[in-house]
């Protein structure tokens, strides 16, 4: 009768912990008391969520190929962890090249030489003459065929060189920039100028990685259009008394009389990189000099208190008149461009700025526990706060924060990294796609509509190459299979309105095609000379490549720099680490490489997070 005792014990307490658990998830947000959101989330059930987009035909090759991890184990392991198998990954870099060819050919047949694609009705689309209040297309369409000048180097890293050539003769002879077009100063150098100067810099490569991507006669037509260009948004930086430019400048009459003088950190702030090798490769250093004149008058208006910048100024008074500091529209790049700026030209000057903002967001924006796979309490996120007092403004993020990952890969910060990428991959999950706006505290979106904006890729790209875990082509995957579900149209890839109810609006922003595309086809494509060709390049905030060597380290001009001191120190070549070659990625350890980036329970807490679960 002793062992019907002992069963009957150990039944008893297996009930008895069983009601522990379900008590405790009700506890929870009453035990977290080191939380630091203002409003606990809901409790966590048990489930796990829907699968998401990840449960496709092509699961039929996961679990062929072993790539489903062990039978039993945690839902999370059996579905992510594990090797992925090569045949998969081989068709998914070739469904990612398919995407972007679509895109790419039903412009060329439909829009071309207009400046963006209508995917639902097949035609193209140039700036609105009639409304020029419409900044949201004015901004960014020149009429000067912005969707092939963005698409150049995309073609070139998919190793198409007949294309690229044929691509390149077409701007070199079609495209001026002689238009009476008032175009947005930022928009016009990451999309235009970024993508001239990379095409150039890839024709006239010694190396050739990508294949024979040379022109014949090449006379550098390119840099000599990027030149025009530049010379052209000079206007922007003329008559502030602050130094930082004017938001907006007429391509042919200079900045307009009615010009608004409030821009945002991230437009005035984010014109080194492309400015600054414009510069280098012409020996003249006006344009990085105007450039960083911009950024430092931007630094110096910090706050004294937190360190932290705002998302609006006033570029003649220096008045802060948006007070938000954040990582996402109107702060982004400005901090990834403070560090790709030391990366490519080696000024010293540049990543103490940038160790500066990273410590100062880290200290205001920041919230959850202190470590991202381990501990108790919410998950690390970072937050719109008050850029004088540090205290929360709002509960909502936006999009283009989930570029924030990708720069914390560079700097080493993966840790960190994985739990905010796993954020924005769980409202992605949710809804197939990511709201342009998402409030966390009502678990909703507060702006649905989704542009094809390439922010995660690029993301779950980097963090990819800084891992190697499976995890991230799991997640490139359902990406990928999202974008084929949700946003394929007639004649390419149209922008979703609403996130939830999946209607479309009848726009392909140039950036799918220059990023979106590039990020899903490098993420499935191991053997891409990016990888393999031992150059080192660095991707500019629209994902156009320039190489990262010497001649962008040298200037004769750092006496005239403004601020500069003549023994500025600059890091030398072979101080430079590659930024997206697993050589420079062993901050995660080599035994979960093959593990779940983020440990499961934190991955449930995350998807219960954002309601999916």
């Amino acid at each position: 009768m002793q062992w019907r005792s002992l069963v009957l014990g150990l039944l008893l307490l297996r009930l008895g912990l069983q009601a522990l658990l379900a008590l405790l998830p009700a506890l929870a947000p009453g035990l977290c008391l080191r939380r630091r959101f203002p409003f606990p989330f809901p409790p966590p059930p048990a489930a796990l969520g829907p699968p998401g987009a990840g449960s496709s035909h092509w699961g039929s090759l996961l679990r062929r190929g072993g790539g489903g991890g062990e039978a039993g184990g945690d839902e999370y392991e059996r579905r992510y962890s594990g090797a992925f198998p090569p045949q998969l990954r081989a068709r998914l870099r070739d469904a990612a090249r398919g995407m972007f060819v679509f895109g790419y050919d039903s412009y060329m047949q439909h829009a071309f030489p207009r400046d963006e694609l209508d995917p639902l009705h097949c035609r193209g689309r140039g700036p609105d003459r009639h409304d020029p209040s419409n900044l949201n297309i004015n901004d960014v369409l020149g009429n000067y065929s912005l969707t092939l000048i963005d698409a150049l180097d995309t073609l070139a890293v998919m190793g198409n060189s007949s294309e690229f050539q044929k691509a390149v003769k077409l701007v070199i002879d079609t495209v001026s920039f002689d238009k009476d077009s008032t175009v947005q100063v930022f928009e016009a150098t990451i999309r235009v100028l970024g993508s001239l100067l990379s095409a150039h810099i890839i024709i006239t490569d010694t190396k050739q990685p990508f294949g024979d991507m040379t022109i014949k006669d090449y006379d550098n037509e390119l840099l000599h259009m990027a030149h025009d260009l530049a010379v052209r948004l000079l206007p922007a930086f003329e008559n502030t008394k602050t130094g930082i430019p004017y938001p907006r400048v007429n391509l042919k009459k200079g900045v307009p009389p009615d010009s608004n003088n409030e821009t945002c950190t991230a437009g005035a702030g984010s014109l080194l990189v492309e400015f600054g090798i414009l510069s280098r490769l012409l020996g003249d250093s006006t344009f990085e000099w105007v450039a960083r004149r911009a950024v430092k008058a931007l630094w110096s208006l910090r706050s004294n208190n937190t360190g932290l910048l705002g998302n609006v100024v006033n570029i003649q008074t220096g008045h802060w008149v948006g007070k938000q500091s954040g990582l996402g529209a109107g702060s982004d790049s400005f901090y990834e461009y403070l560090l790709k700026s030391y990366i490519l030209f080696g000024e010293k000057e540049d990543l103490e700025m940038f160790n500066d903002a990273y410590r100062n967001i880290q200290n205001h924006l920041r919230r959850g526990r202190e470590a991202c796979n381990e501990g108790e309490g919410d998950p690390p996120l970072y937050v719109n706060v008050n850029m004088f007092t540090g205290q929360l403004m709002n509960t909502w993020i936006d999009s283009l924060q989930a570029f924030f990952p990708g720069l914390q890969v560079l700097i080493g910060d993966v840790e960190d990294a994985i739990c905010l990428h796993a954020f924005y991959y769980a409202i992605w999950k949710r809804y197939g796609a990511l709201p342009e706006r998402y409030n966390w505290q009502l678990q909703a979106p507060d702006v649905p509509f989704y542009p094809l904006r390439p922010e995660l890729v690029e993301s779950t790209y980097l963090l990819y190459q800084a891992t190697k875990n499976p995890f991230y082509l799991h997640v490139g995957m359902d990406i990928l299979q999202s974008l084929e579900k949700y946003t394929k149209a007639k004649c390419g890839y149209a922008t979703l309105h609403h996130v939830v109810e999946k209607t479309k609006e009848d726009r392909m922003e140039s950036f799918f095609l220059s990023e979106t595309c590039k990020y899903l086809y490098l993420l499935f494509d191991e053997e891409n000379p990016l990888h393999k060709s031992g150059n080192k390049y660095m991707f500019t905030t629209e994902g156009h490549i320039v190489s990262v060597d010497e001649r962008f380290r040298n200037s004769l001009w750092q006496d005239i720099l403004p601020g500069e001191e003549d023994s500025a120190e600059r890091i030398k070549p072979n101080e430079l680490k590659p930024v997206n070659f697993s050589s420079n990625c062993n901050r995660v350890p080599d035994e979960r490489r093959y593990l779940l980036p983020l440990k499961s329970n934190y991955m449930r807490q995350i998807d219960q997070m954002v309601g999916l679960i």
